[in-house]
């Protein structure tokens, strides 16, 4: 059997976990949710082209460490 490897922080308890949020979630409370994170005004949410999403993940790896 693969044995899956996880994020720094994640074991396959929380994935369980986050899956079943989604998963059990109805259409108005993902909607009520995206809506949340638009006026969250510590984030920005943009659109990047896919090809540049590895190195921006990267750059936000870099700043968390």
């Amino acid at each position: 059997m693969k044995q899956s490897k996880f994020p720094p922080g994640w074991d396959e308890e929380r994935v369980r976990r986050v899956l079943a949020h989604y998963e059990e979630q109805t259409e108005e409370e993902a909607v009520a949710e995206d809506e949340a994170a638009l006026e969250d005004k510590s984030q920005t949410l943009m659109e990047i082209p896919n090809e540049l999403v590895p190195t921006v993940r990267e750059l936000i790896a870099k700043r968390h460490k």
